[in-house]
């Protein structure tokens, strides 16, 4: 079973102790740029906080550390789901309706 989906969230910047605000559970989660709606990431996982605690979101410098100056803006919605198999059906059913939308099919 699959619930809906959160509201936007702020996605937590280095250094200014906020947190990410997530079920702990199979679900999907969507990441984007604040400033254009551009998609960063979107994924069916087994635990949804923990993939958005390890997702890359900053850039990294020649030395191979992150930079927290070159951070994105972006923001986060979650949907929970019962299983890891109920997460990746609803993702490949959201790929498919974004598929056909861009490709016109949706206006037809």
């Amino acid at each position: 079973m699959i619930s809906t989906w959160s509201e936007w969230k702020r996605y937590p910047r280095p250094g200014r102790g906020e947190n990410i605000e997530a079920p702990i559970s199979p679900g999907l989660y969507e990441v984007r740029y604040a400033g254009t709606g551009a998609l960063h990431s979107f994924e069916a996982v087994d635990n949804v906080a923990q993939a958005l605690a390890l997702l890359q979101t900053g850039a990294k410098s020649w030395f191979g550390r992150r930079d927290a100056r070159a951070q994105a803006d972006l923001e986060y919605r979650t949907c929970a789901t019962s299983t890891k198999a109920d997460a990746k059906a609803a993702a490949e059913h959201m790929i498919g309706r974004r598929e056909t939308y861009m490709s016109g099919g949706a206006m037809s």
